[in-house]
This record gives structure tokens, C-alpha cells and sequence, in this order.
């Protein structure tokens, strides 16, 4: 919510500046998110007087101006600006002076033969407005050589806050002004509403219509005929633009000053366009409104609206129909002032995917006293811009049931809060922010006021008694802790979250936090869109699918992080993938993705991502994760999403641990990628825990001896088929088997393939002899040649 620095001061009494009143706002717990003061951008600029506007002797468009700046001599500039001329006033920048829009410090320059020592500035060179037809004319008494932000008006910060769900009191300036003055600093002097006597019976009658439960328990409203409207005061639609809202015309501009004022949200009706009498009720089922906004909306028997005896014309609580909105031929105004339910308003609004100001104030609390006394105030206001003569005011229904009292023994801060404060100190604090305190044995017992229907306990209350005593106050104790050794707080799967994480960003990922919703589109491709996983409610329209793997969501930022230039990534994330819409239908995994050739380095040559790659960093995950290498074979067969003879599965039996490899050509296309794109998907669920005990290594002392083989095998016949083999020759002596060539070609029969294999034997007990290395050469070479029916390559 923002308000000019101005503003807050007709409701708060106080010396302090912008800073000042941001740094005690946050301090209290309204957040300030930024201070925006357009007159520290202009803080070097100054008034000056052009004496002379000559034609300048070598261009026809350009003007030679003498200009008095408040120094002892006249100053030298050229300008190009049409209205540049004799006898006005300017914002003008001295050398050095950095000019906004550029951002870059002004210098002494030579602009066609002739020098020019200074620049007389428009409006868009010092980002105050868009205009830049010509230079800014100042008014007649503004002082030359005096800061030009007081002439431009430049004095007023406008502060933006960030308003809680629960601060519904906070979303109007009396609100802020009020928490700062019970936190010091200030007084409140906002003066009370005064009754604005009716004229004439209200020709217009009220009604609520609602079955069972009431969305709207209270309507107020009033006629006021003859009203010429208009343009709002200067002073009003100042502060509007201040705000970012358009000025649109008087009768508009009441109610949306005191929305912003007062927090009550108001609509006039142009009168003479009601058929009849005005109602609050439920819409009907397809009943359509066509709105402020220029949209039609289709709304159901759920919605409240404000009708008259035709139709509805306002969506209660969120916004007014264009039919029956004030325009300036509007003479006779129908002005509602209304308390609606902020469940039902909520619901609408985003039904509706509308967001207006009503909205953001009925759906967080709006204060059910300040019905009539917001009509009065609204009346008033018009009455002095727009003239008219007022009815009687109209009420039908009562004010809801706020009232309430909480037991609040003062030790409860302490308990509570940490903080230990005076019981006389806790009573003031609440008094100001408008609790009634009241004595009851040895407690206190409070009435939260109107508009803090947010304080339902103990508990908030020793919150706002902390938060305008001052959180700074609570003194840091430390944490008791047993004598005993506390137990680690990580589970095993939090301990292998962080384990992977660490090693797949050690390989040069960075880590994706994204959405759990994605696209049907993109849920489709890679096993899900179906019916189960779509969300009947979803915070956007291109987020409406649960996803079925990490994938898509990380193709999805590869694909905008290419689209401005970065081309070459690895990403990963360790999130949720949903295999049904119901509870245990959701596994854990960590999934990436390799695009591009990686980084150009001179260590290493770069090269397209490949499934050799991500199968890299699968086993090197699982190594981390299980604290030994991984030995689960690998199959050549992937889900339909990865390129078919680039891909891989790793399983152990029939739980699949992993897959990876390369994403299949329709993939890449579909995501407007430029490939190729290497992905890896791996369960985490789905990872055995590591049973073995950690042991300290001792190597062997005896020397290792390797052999290498080369067999020749049906093209069918897998790397893995003949490592595997190779290893049970001899388990005793064998530590590993490794690939490290295959051939097809030249002197290898057609159909056939040389896969050639390096062998590591290692003792335990002794040296080998020649003689018993061969024997178990002779070993392998049996064991693959009965697996695969390979024979040694001569």
C-alpha cells in the first residue's frame, strides 16, 4: 500500500522524515518496500532564468540562450527545445550534474561550433514524466537559484508498505497512523466524521435478500440529487497520481480517496439509471455483469452482487458495473456503503480473477462501525465538489457481532513474548492502538477494537504488545541444551538430499527451486495430462497439471534462460513428481539436465551433452548416496520422452533406481530448445539404505597386474553381458572390469563387433605366478565365451 509522506501527516501529528517513519514502521512490523522520493533525483538541479533566446549562427533548430542560474555571470547554453525562449523559467543542470534519465554526469560540450556550459531539462530527462516535446517551464515566483524540486513540487516521499493478510486495519492511512503514533512517534489527530443532516426522504429503498447465511449483514446508502460533477480538486488528484491511480472524476474520486484514507471501500450509482430499488443478494446461476473493467463476467448463485429490480449491477465487494457508473453527465447518485462478508468476497474475487482495491480491503477485514460514519464522510466530500442536496441515509440489517473479551494475565509477554514489560506500559500500548483494558483480579481484560477482527487470543495480543514495545528489546538468551549429546535431527533421506545435492552441483550444476504445476501440455509428454492429475483450482491458467517428473519444469527455465542468450546449461532439482492426484502417489526424485557443449574451458575440449554424461552423474549421485559405487546393471531401455539407443534404465530386479540419456528430438522441439538435451531422472525412494558398516581400508601389499582382452561377439551381444561374465571368472581375484574399445570394421566378420576389456586382478595372500595369471586368463575367456559365445579376438 503506498501514501505520500504528506498524506500520513494530516492523520499523525510528528517531525520525522521519510526514513525516519519507514524505519519505525518495519520496526513495528509493516514492512516498508521501498521509499520513492523523486526529489533526491533532482537534488542538483536549479531554478534559473533565460535573459536571451538568439538563433543559434550554425543551425536552424537549435536556440543560444543566455540563462541566469543564481551565479555571478549569465551562463552559455544550447537548446533544441521549441519553446526554449526568453522570459521563462527552467530546470537547469550544472556541469556534473548526473541527468537521470542517462544516468551519466553532464559535461561541458560543443554543440555545433558553439560551447554549451549547462542543460535546461524536460520532463523525461528527469523521469518525473513522459514528456519530452520541450523543456519544463517553471512557475513565474519560483526563486532562481533555489532546488528546482520545490518548484517542480518534488518534496513528498511516497512510501510503500507491505500489508499482512491479517492487517486489514492497515490498509488505509488513518490505520498506519495510528500504529506509529501508540509506537511513539506522533500523535493521532485525525478529526471525527461529522453527520451530514438529510434534505428529503431517499426516494431509493434498500433491501437484503439471502435464504440462510448473509453475505452481506449490513447495506447503508443515500441519494444526492443536483450534483455537477467534474474534475476532483488538484490537491486530490495528486495524491491519487501519487498512489498510481488515474484521476477519472470527482464522483470516482471520493470513494477511492477514502478507500485509501479510511479503509471503506464505496460505489456511487448514477441514480437514474437503477430500474427501481436496490437489493443485496445472490447472483443466479449464468447471470452477466458487465464491469468497470470493460469485461463481461458470467457469475453463479454463489457470488453476492448489489441489484436493482431488473439486474445485478455491481459485484459486491469487488467492483461496479459499467451500466449504471458515474460519468460527467451524471446528476442524481445513489452512494452504497456496505459491510461484506471477506470469505465471500475472497471467494468471488478469485473465481472471478478480479484484483481491485475493494477487493484487497473487504477480504482482509474491513471495520463493520465505520458503514455509516464512511457514507458521511463520502457525502460531505461530495457535497463540497460537486454540490447536490443529500437524503435521509437508508440502513437494513445490523452491524455483525464483533465485540469480544480476552482474559490476558500481563505475565503472559513474558511467558510468551520473552519480553518483559510494566504492566502500566502494556495498558497505554493497547490503549492506543484502541483496545478497551479493563481490570479483572489478577488480569487484565481486553476488547480488541472494531477493525482488529484479527485478535482472537492471548497470543495476539502479546504479539502488537512486543512489536510497539520494540522487538530490539528482547534480549538473546541461548538455546538449553542437555548435557547428553543430542541426537542428529536429519533423517537418513534428508542426509541423502544434501549428499546428492552437494554432488551434482560439485559437477558443475545449479540448482532449480520450481513449480510442482506445470502445463497440461507439457505434463502430457512426459506421461501425465490425464484427468487424475488436473487441478480443479490452479494459481494460474498455465499451471493447471500436476507434474510427473522434475523435467518438463527444468526444460521449461532451460528454455527462457536460452531465450536471453544463456545456451550451454546444467540445471537439477530434487522435488516432487506426482504419479496420481492422491495422497501417496508422489515420489522423490533428483532429476537435470545437460544442454548445450558445457562450458569452454582450455582444461578440457567441449563437446554436445551426451547420455555418457548423465550417466556420469547418476552413479556419481548414487555413490554419494549409498557411500560405495553402485553396481545395479544397466538396460537400453528408457521411457518414450528419451531418445530411443541413447538412453539407459539402472535397476536392481525390478525397481528401476534411474534413467537417463538423451531427450528424444520431439522433446527438445516442443520446449523451442536448440539441443541436444541430456536428462537424468533419479528415485530417491527408490534407493536402498546402505546395510554395510563402515570399515577402515587397508590395501592389499601384494602388486596388482592387468590384462587386457579383446573379443569378437555378435553386434547384439551388450558391453555389460561381457563385463559381467569377465567378473564371475574368478571373484576372488578379480577387482574390476572396464570397456575401453569396440571396433566394427575391417577384419571383424559383419555382424560382429571387437569389444575389448581391461582386467585388474588383485591378491590378497601372495604374488602371482605366471602361471596362475594365465590360469585365470583361461578362466575368462571360458566364462565369456559360454555367456556370449565371444572368442579372443587374433
Amino acid at each position: 500500500m503506498k501514501f505520500p509522506l504528506s498524506w500520513l501527516k494530516d492523520h499523525l501529528e510528528t517531525d520525522a522524515d521519510a526514513q525516519t517513519i519507514a524505519a519505525k514502521l518495519t520496526a513495528i512490523g509493516l514492512e516498508v518496500e521501498t521509499v520513492e522520493d523523486a526529489g533526491v533525483r533532482v537534488k542538483d538541479f536549479v531554478v534559473a532564468y533565460v535573459i536571451s533566446a538568439d538563433k543559434h549562427p550554425n543551425a536552424d533548430r537549435l536556440h543560444l540562450c543566455s540563462v541566469d542560474a543564481g551565479g555571478k555571470e549569465p551562463v552559455q547554453v544550447v537548446c533544441g527545445a521549441p519553446n526554449a525562449r526568453a522570459g521563462i523559467k527552467v530546470v537547469f543542470a550544472k556541469p556534473g550534474t548526473v541527468i537521470p534519465v542517462s544516468g551519466e554526469a553532464l559535461k561541458v560540450g560543443t554543440i555545433r561550433g558553439v560551447e554549451s556550459r549547462g542543460m535546461m531539462c524536460s520532463g523525461r530527462e528527469l523521469l518525473i514524466s513522459d514528456d519530452h516535446d520541450g523543456i519544463i517551464e517553471l512557475a513565474a515566483d519560483a526563486v532562481v537559484g533555489a532546488p528546482a524540486a520545490t518548484a517542480l513540487g518534488l518534496t513528498d516521499p511516497v512510501i510503500d508498505i507491505s500489508i499482512t493478510p491479517n492487517r486489514g486495519d492497515c490498509t488505509s492511512v488513518w490505520g498506519v497512523a495510528r500504529d506509529l503514533a501508540a509506537a511513539g512517534l506522533g500523535k493521532l489527530k485525525t478529526p471525527k466524521v461529522e453527520k451530514v443532516d438529510g434534505k428529503f426522504p431517499s426516494p431509493k429503498t434498500i433491501s437484503l435478500h439471502f435464504n440462510s447465511k448473509s453475505a452481506c449483514p449490513l447495506f447503508a446508502g443515500r441519494v444526492i440529487r443536483n450534483v455537477k460533477n467534474g474534475p476532483s480538486p488538484a490537491w486530490a488528484q495528486e495524491r491519487l497520481k501519487a498512489i498510481g491511480l488515474r484521476p477519472i472524476n470527482a464522483l470516482v474520486d471520493v470513494t477511492n480517496l477514502i478507500s485509501h484514507d479510511r479503509g471503506r471501500p464505496l460505489h456511487v450509482f448514477d441514480a437514474d439509471k437503477l430500474n427501481g430499488n436496490v437489493q443485496a443478494r445472490f447472483a443466479q446461476d449464468g447471470e452477466k455483469l458487465l464491469a468497470l473493467d470493460g469485461k463481461t463476467y458470467t457469475l453463479d448463485g454463489e457470488m453476492c452482487v448489489i441489484a436493482d429490480d431488473t439486474a445485478a449491477q455491481s459485484i459486491a465487494g469487488v467492483m461496479g458495473g459499467e451500466d449504471t457508473g458515474s460519468t460527467e453527465t451524471t446528476t442524481n447518485v445513489f452512494v452504497e456503503s456496505a459491510w461484506f462478508e471477506p470469505v465471500s468476497v475472497a471467494a468471488t474475487g478469485r473465481k472471478l480473477q478480479i484484483t481491485s482495491d475493494a477487493r484487497y480491503r473487504f477480504e482482509r477485514g474491513v471495520d463493520p462501525e465505520f458503514v455509516v460514519p464512511g457514507l458521511e464522510l463520502a457525502t460531505k466530500l461530495i457535497l463540497e465538489w460537486c454540490g447536490g442536496e443529500p437524503s435521509d441515509i437508508v440502513v437494513v440489517g445490523e452491524v455483525p457481532a464483533w465485540k469480544r473479551e480476552i482474559a490476558f494475565p500481563a505475565g503472559t509477554v513474558e511467558r510468551i513474548g520473552g519480553l518483559k514489560v510494566e504492566k502500566e506500559r502494556i495498558v497505554e500500548i493497547l490503549n492506543h492502538l484502541g483496545f478497551g483494558v479493563s481490570e479483572a483480579g489478577d488480569a487484565l481484560k481486553v476488547v480488541p477494537p472494531s477493525w482488529r477482527s484479527d485478535i482472537d487470543g492471548a497470543a495476539d495480543l502479546v504479539e502488537e504488545v512486543v512489536r510497539i514495545y520494540g522487538l530490539e528489546h528482547v534480549p538473546s538468551v541461548p538455546m538449553e541444551r542437555p548435557h547428553a549429546i543430542a541426537r542428529p535431527v536429519l533423517t537418513s533421506s534428508q542426509k541423502r538430499r544434501r549428499l546428492i545435492r552437494r554432488a551434482l552441483a560439485s559437477r558443475g550444476f545449479n540448482e532449480a527451486v520450481t513449480y510442482s504445476f506445470i502445463p497440461r501440455a507439457h505434463a502430457s509428454l512426459f506421461g501425465g495430462g490425464d484427468d487424475v492429475r488436473q487441478l480443479e483450482n490452479p494459481i494460474a491458467a498455465e499451471m493447471d497439471a500436476l507434474r510427473p517428473s522434475p523435467l518438463p519444469s527444468l526444460l521449461a527455465a532451460a528454455a527462457r534462460n536460452q531465450a536471453r542468450g544463456f545456451t550451454d546449461l546444467q540445471l537439477f532439482e530434487i522435488g516432487a513428481a506426482f504419479q496420481s492426484g492422491v495422497p501417496g502417489g508422489q515420489q522423490t526424485i533428483a532429476a537435470g539436465i545437460r544442454v548445450g557443449s558445457g562450458v569452454r574451458s582450455w582444461t578440457k575440449a567441449a563437446h554436445p551433452a551426451d547420455a555418457f554424461d548423465v550417466k556420469a552423474d547418476v552413479l556419481a549421485s548414487l555413490e554419494v548416496a549409498m557411500g560405495s559405487p553402485m553396481m545395479a546393471p544397466i538396460k537400453a531401455t528408457a521411457p518414450a520422452w528419451y531418445h530411443p539407443g541413447r538412453s539407459g534404465t539402472l535397476a536392481l530386479g525390478p525397481k528401476v533406481l534411474a534413467v537417463f540419456g538423451e531427450l528424444h528430438p520431439k522433446i527438445v522441439a516442443a520446449f523451442d530448445l536448440t539441443g541436444p538435451v541430456a536428462a537424468f531422472e533419479l528415485i530417491l525412494d527408490a534407493i536402498p539404505e546402505s546395510k554395510t558398516k563402515k570399515t577402515s581400508f587397508s590395501p592389499s601389499p601384494y602388486q596388482a597386474v592387468e590384462r587386457d582382452f579383446a573379443f569378437v561377439v555378435n553386434s547384439s551381444v551388450s558391453a555389460d553381458d561381457v563385463v559381467k561374465a569377465a567378473k564371475t571368472a574368478e571373484r576372488a581375484l578379480i577387482e574390476s572390469v572396464a570397456v575401453f574399445d569396440v571396433y566394427e570394421g575391417k577384419g571383424v566378420p559383419e555382424g560382429r563387433k571387437s569389444l575389448a576389456i581391461t582386467v585388474r586382478l588383485q591378491p590378497k595372500d601372495k604374488t602371482l605366478t605366471d602361471a596362475e595369471i594365465e590360469s585365470v586368463g583361461q578362466k575368462i575367456v571360458a566364462s565369456v565365451a559360454k555367456a556370449t559365445g565371444g572368442t579372443l579376438r587374433s
